[in-house]
């Protein structure tokens, strides 16, 4: 499984990486950036979790 990111749509809100710092970082330009390509199934749960917590929806897992 990999995370997702939209760019476009992403605000900057930020909640992704206050649910899981170790996965996610918004960047310089307010926009968020996942910190790994493909996720654990230990990660899996807190992944699921920082995805739901996005306001726009800017994030998935596929």
């Amino acid at each position: 499984m990999r995370i997702v990111a939209d760019r476009e749509r992403c605000a900057g809100h930020g909640m992704c990486e206050a649910v899981a710092p170790m996965l996610f970082r918004v960047d310089d330009d307010g926009i968020t950036e996942p910190l790994v390509d493909t996720v654990t199934e230990a990660d899996r749960r807190l992944t699921e979790l920082a995805v739901d917590s996005c306001p726009v929806q800017a994030l998935r897992l596929e």
